[in-house]
């Protein structure tokens, strides 16, 4: 199962927040520069995750992103399906339906694979997604340019 570019840049964008907890909260275009993203998919990541409540978004002076502790908590299993979305690994009802889609074994099969994918990512935390070594890594990154 591959994940959207969405969902990877959420988890991202989650993950360098929750290292940022002693700096001044940086703005959507640093975190989009440091996790080298572009900044206007950035911004729609983080809309996002402000919709769900795992990020809080100031503006203007003394502004920028955090992560909130629902945010710090959340269940990465549970996360990446909100994102994702309920859509099955294959189309099997899309303007050309299979015609193997009422007695197809494969299409049960493969959404026992997704839940159990899922499954196995329920139990990791943004914060235990940070833990060493990737969150040293995570302060160490230095910003460069977001692609456009």
């Amino acid at each position: 199962m591959r994940l959207t570019r969405f969902t990877d840049v959420a988890l991202r964008v989650l993950m360098r927040l929750a290292v940022a907890e002693n700096e001044d909260p940086p703005t959507t275009r640093e975190v989009a520069e440091t996790m080298r993203v572009p900044y206007t998919h950035a911004t729609k990541v983080v809309a996002r995750l402000q919709h769900l409540g795992l990020v809080d978004a100031r503006r203007g002076r003394g502004g920028g992103l955090t992560l909130t502790e629902a945010g710090s908590t959340a269940s990465i299993g549970a996360l990446v399906r909100e994102l994702e979305g309920p859509d099955d690994v294959v189309e099997c009802e899309g303007s050309t339906p299979c015609p193997l889609r009422s007695a197809c074994v494969l299409r049960d099969a493969l959404r026992r694979a997704q839940e159990a994918f899922y499954a196995s990512l329920d139990p990791l935390t943004v914060t235990e997604l940070v833990a060493s070594p990737t969150g040293p890594v995570l302060i160490g990154i230095s910003s460069g340019p977001a692609p456009d």
